[in-house]
Formats: C-alpha cells, structure tokens, sequence
C-alpha cells in the first residue's frame, strides 16, 4: 500500500515525505518496528515515541508520522496528534472494517464483560450470527480465543482485529471500550451502531483526576454512535443523555421513566429472576447468575438487543442457557461444606454489589478476600476498606496486583479507611497464603468471595508478571488436604 493511501483523514500541518512510496506495516513500538514499517511516535505515559524515531528508522520504518520534526533525515508527515493519527491510519491500512461489521461498543465501571458476553450469546442463539468480541477477559472470533493485555487494544490491534472478524465471516463485533481507550482515541474514527453505557463509580482517579472528568470521558462515546442505552437509574445517566444527537434507549429497575423496567425481582441463591417491561409488553427472565448486578446486566444486554430487532422473547430464552463468565461471580466447583466466588471487584460500588448480592441468600458469613493494585488510585483503596468492614462478616486483606508499590503501604491504606468497625479482620500479603487460610478457617454455609483478580491468571509484582490462577491455588491446597487426612 502507497503512504498516499493512508493518509486520507489526516490534519497535516507539514508533509516531507514521498507519498508514493510503499507501506507494508503499521507500528507505534520501535521494539516491534520492521522494514516497510510506518511508523507512528506517540507519547506514552513513562516514554516519547519520538525519542525513538532514530531507533525505528534504523530498524527499516521508510516514514514517520509525529507532533515534532525528526532529527533524522527520514521521510515524516507533522500532525498535531499523532494519537488520532494512528486511529486514521490504521483504518485506511485494514480497509475500514468496523463499516462491514455491526459495531457494539459498551462502556461503564462495572459490567462491560459480563454485558459484551450476553450479547454475543444472544446474538449467536437468536441469529446464529458469528460474532467478534474484543475485551477484558480475551478476545473472541467466533469461537477461536486470542489472549488480551488490556481491555481495549490501541487501535492499530483494533483495526487488525476487526479486519480478521470480516475475513472470518463475523457480521457483528462487540467491544468493551474502556474510558482510557476514549481518552486515548483507540476507538476514535470507529462509528458504533450501539454504544451501552452500564454505570459509573469511582475508579481511575490516578487518570482523569476527577469524576466528573471520567464520566466525562465515558459519555464521549455517545458522540460516535448510532444510538446510545443508558442506565437511567446510575448518578451519571443526565450526564449521559445530556447533548447527544444519536437516539437514545434507557432501562432501569428504580423508575418506571424508562424504555425497559425491571419488575418482579427475585434474588434466588443460584440465580435471579424479573420481568421486563416495555410499552405493552412483559416478557420474564431467569439468568443462573445469582445478585441484583445480573438483573442490570441482563437489562444491558437485552436492551441493546432489543435495538438489534431481537425481541424480548428471543433474549430471555437465550439467557436461560447462559451459564456465567469466568471471574464474573464465578462459583468454584469442589467438594465442601462452604462456597468459593471468584469475582473482579475491584472498585468500592462492584465490591459492595457482589458482598451484598451474595448476603441476600447466604447461609452462613460472607467472608471477603481483596486488595488494591500498587501505582493506581490511591484514594478507592480506603473506600474499599470501608465498603468491606461494612458489607462482610469478616475481611482479609491482601495483595492484588503490587506492581513497585510496597504491599504494605496499600493495606495502611485499606485500613485507613475501616475506622472504628467491629467486623474482624486479618492482614496477609501473600495472596497464596490469604486463600489459604480463607479455607483452613472456614465454616459450613460460608461464602468466601476472592475479590479484584477476577478473569486474571497472573500477578504483577515490581515489574514482573507472575503466573498465578486462584483456581489452581484452591485446587493445590484442597489437594494437599488431602494428602494430610
């Protein structure tokens, strides 16, 4: 492909370069860069992409697109944001894919990858449709599975990934697009035919700063949709709706204002139970996901849906089989007296939705395991101290992901935030030896709930990537219980 060809859409404030010559690849990473490459210096959180130009021309990239002149003699194209540049080009590059795909783009604090996966199995049971799915927990072709780093890739990964979903004959795609890939303008030059907005609570303050800068950025992606869902009965939602020109379809379980009510809720131990209400029709649902969240969820999804012309029949048949997603209130099959959940919480509001959920059915206490990851905001770490003393019978605190930030200081800062309450608590850094003894003091009708590692398999201590899987864990230590008796 010519560099001609890829620059269409581009705000060029200076071009010395050959657009005649030809472009074989796309790279921001001069690690990654390769002969034919054209190469796109961004500036990242802890490096400059153009203090890497020299790097990436010696490596074979034959142009540059950049906010600053080059200091080698290298062809270069000078735009004012070379973030939104990637975007352009890396569309013209693929073809523009996301224009052959129905395009779903869900956003929020909490729910985006139980609510992407309710859609996709909607879709697939009701229109036997193949659909692509990019998220937090993988990324899906169909039914082939590619592991993900983040929740939304940059958007050259996105563009490449969108175009293998029209090659593999996908007719919809669904992404979780998270408020830094707004921020960062992944997603920017995509135009969603569906943009779902779940809710919003305190998360990533280390980013935006504040919330009304964060809910700010997520109410972007109403600019770039076809038609927005909202959940009216979030803080934000005004927010949401407020100055948007696409057509908008809201659900709720508070208030009857909206498009989708909820009505007749029913928290069951393994599942939840409610009707939906639209204009002049009712329409009942069973999901086997236990806990209020589920409900919002499956309004989600079905709302969404409903705009895809499925009807309200066609989704709660298609919800009965849905039988969870990994790390989403996720039940820990063994032998025991007690129950395991493995959940993602890792905010204040998702912690005390899966404690609390979890209470409206429990036998027993309700014993919740967390901790908050090192070299993020550091202002949630005490909420979720205090959301835990609150909502649990009894708390172990513990490591999450500590990156170079020493364990330590994170649970100070937990338990800042649990004050004068009476609930028991233990402090073990060792996330291992945390689940462990979760177990060893157990007691029947007890559900434990690991909390903030979730779909996670690995743990991030200093600057390494550890392997670590609380599935496998539990396993180990049930294994050499029994070996003892």
């Amino acid at each position: 492909m010519k560099l001609k060809e890829l620059i269409p859409g581009l705000e060029i404030s200076e071009l010395r370069a050959n657009t005649e010559i030809a472009v074989t690849g796309i790279s921001c990473d001069s690690r990654t860069t390769e002969k034919g490459d054209l190469f796109v210096a961004v500036t990242g959180f802890s490096s400059d992409g153009h203090d890497y130009i020299s790097e990436a021309f010696a490596k074979g990239a034959v142009a540059v697109i950049c906010q600053k002149t080059p200091e080698c003699d290298i062809n270069y194209i000078k735009v004012t944001d070379s973030r939104y540049a990637l975007a352009v080009v890396s569309k013209n590059f693929f073809g523009d894919p996301a224009s052959k795909l129905k395009l779903i783009g869900v956003t929020g604090t909490n729910g985006k990858t139980t609510v992407t996966m309710f859609i996709k199995h909607i879709l697939e049971t009701c229109r036997n449709e193949k659909v692509g799915l990019i998220g937090t927990n993988q990324i899906l072709i169909g039914n082939e599975v590619i592991d993900t780093e983040r929740t939304t890739p940059e958007s050259y990964e996105i563009h490449k990934l969108l175009r293998k979903m029209v090659s593999a004959g996908c007719s919809f795609a669904i992404m979780e697009v998270s408020s830094h890939a707004l921020a960062l303008k992944r997603v920017s030059e995509l135009i969603f035919d569906v943009a779902v907005f779940t809710n919003l609570t305190q998360d990533h303050l280390d980013f935006h700063e504040t919330m009304e800068e964060y809910a700010r950025t997520k109410a972007s992606i109403f600019k770039q949709c076809l038609l927005g869902v909202v959940n009216l009965d979030d803080d934000y939602a005004q927010l949401m709706t407020e100055n948007t020109k696409c057509r908008m379809l809201t659900y709720s379980y508070k208030t009857n204002e909206a498009d989708i009510v909820a009505k007749d809720v029913r928290l069951l131990p393994d599942e939840i139970r409610f009707c939906a209400l639209t204009t002049g029709r009712l329409e009942r649902f069973g999901v086997y996901i236990p806990g209020l969240f589920t409900m919002y969820n499956a309004l989600a999804a079905i709302s969404c849906c409903m705009s895809l012309d499925i009807d309200l029949a066609e989704s709660a048949e298609a919800l009965k089989s849905i039988k969870g997603v990994k790390g989403r209130a996720e039940v820990v099959p063994f032998d025991g007296a007690f129950t395991i959940i493995i959940d993602y919480a890792h905010t204040p509001d998702a912690l005390k939705n899966i404690i609390s959920s979890i209470k409206e059915t429990a036998d027993g206490r309700v014993v919740v395991l967390f901790g908050c990851g090192g070299d993020r905001d550091r202002t949630k770490r005490p909420l979720m101290g205090k959301t835990a003393a609150l909502y649990a019978d009894f708390v172990i605190i513990t490591s999450d992901n500590p990156r170079t930030e020493n364990p330590t200081t994170i649970t100070k800062d937990i338990v800042s935030g649990m004050g004068d309450s009476k609930t028991p608590y233990i402090i073990i850094e060792d996330r291992t030896k945390a689940i462990e003894f979760a177990i060893d003091n157990s007691q029947p009708g007890d559900t434990i709930i690991l909390a903030g590692k979730g779909h996670e398999t690995y743990q991030i201590v200093g600057n390494v990537k550890r392997h670590m899987d609380e599935r496998e864990i539990i396993a180990e230590i049930f294994k050499k219980r029994k070996n003892i008796q």
